[in-house]
């Protein structure tokens, strides 16, 4: 198959092209509504915190990812690292992180994830992964590594991880779960009929079985899923009915944003009402926590759920 290079806003995002595909059509250039909004990354702290990630060589999904939060989260010092790398092996059609062939797991990346951690003195964090289908365990003994390590450094910060799927290994979960996380997060990002076009390589039985087995292991859970792909709502109502089914703790609502035009479309700009009403739905549905609105990610404001964390964890 012959390689197309997709220019993203950051980096070149390699992508794989059947012989003789038909290009997608153009679609209509969509603009963003009123209650989308970002700021510009700006100020002392942003630029002090952007410099001290590059000096310690690691990735942020914030940059990676291109996440319309950054100039906001940054300025409060609140950042989600990515660790495994900066590429991934999957080509999520949702997502700005480059894929293709990555380099080793670096042994020395917890240490300094620790380090950066250590040094922001936060009291509540997520830490993220590209996927790294090439390893055996799909990353999972570095995911224990970087805990322990931030865990030693920073023993009364909550971290949340924000992981995979392992291919399914529930083996490879056990091993990231032992290293003791306050969460364990795992994203859906759409609905069933949606996730082959939109996850590409996942699966939704795949997601829920892992989920399914942290929740059993005792783990507090999250995970999260973006409005705006083509969903319908009775099938994200659906969805909301088996993560509680599944026991999921914690469940966010966010806008798609099309990261570049080789991108997937947005379909449809969500409002605001209709966030608020999911979350109410959520609530009622008994979902001890929700996070719903337009500009909500995973690890959006996340600082702020600590305390929620805790309560769940001594309940």
């Amino acid at each position: 198959m012959p390689e197309r290079v997709v220019e993203t806003r950051s980096r070149k995002l390699r992508v794989l092209e059947a012989e003789g595909a038909v290009p997608a059509p153009a679609v209509r250039f969509q603009p963003k509504p009123e209650w989308i909004r970002m700021k510009m990354p700006a100020g002392e702290v942003f630029f002090d915190l952007k410099k001290r990630v590059a000096e310690l060589g690691l990735h942020t999904v914030c940059e990676s990812a291109s996440c319309p939060n950054i100039g906001e989260c940054w300025n409060r010092r609140s950042l989600t690292i990515m660790i495994l790398g900066g590429t991934c092996t999957r080509s999520c059609q949702f997502c700005d992180v480059p894929t293709g062939r990555p380099l080793p797991a670096d042994p020395e990346e917890p240490e300094r994830v620790a380090t950066m951690l250590a040094e922001l003195g936060l009291r509540h964090t997520v830490v993220t992964c590209v996927d790294r289908d090439d390893l055996a365990d799909g990353g999972a003994a570095h995911w224990a590594a970087t805990i322990r390590a931030v865990k030693r450094r920073s023993p009364e910060l909550v971290l949340e991880v924000l992981t995979g799927d392992f291919k399914g290994d529930t083996g490879a979960v056990d091993t990231v779960l032992a290293a003791a996380p306050d969460v364990f997060a795992h994203n859906l990002e759409t609905v069933p009929r949606l996730s082959r076009q939109v996850r590409v390589q996942a699966s939704y039985a795949r997601s829920y079985a892992v989920l399914g087995h942290a929740k059993r292991r005792g783990a507090i859970t999250k995970t999260g899923l973006m409005l705006g792909l083509g969903e319908e709502l009775p099938e994200v109502r659906q969805v909301m009915r088996e993560l509680r089914d599944i026991g999921v703790d914690i469940l966010t609502f966010g806008q798609y944003l099309r990261p570049s035009p080789k991108h997937l479309a947005v379909a449809r700009f969500a409002h605001p009402d209709e966030f608020a009403a999911l979350k109410a739905e959520a609530l009622a549905l008994g979902f001890p926590h929700v996070e719903s609105g337009p500009m909500v990610r995973s690890s959006y404001h996340a600082d702020g759920q600590r305390d929620i964390v805790l309560a769940l964890r001594n309940r």
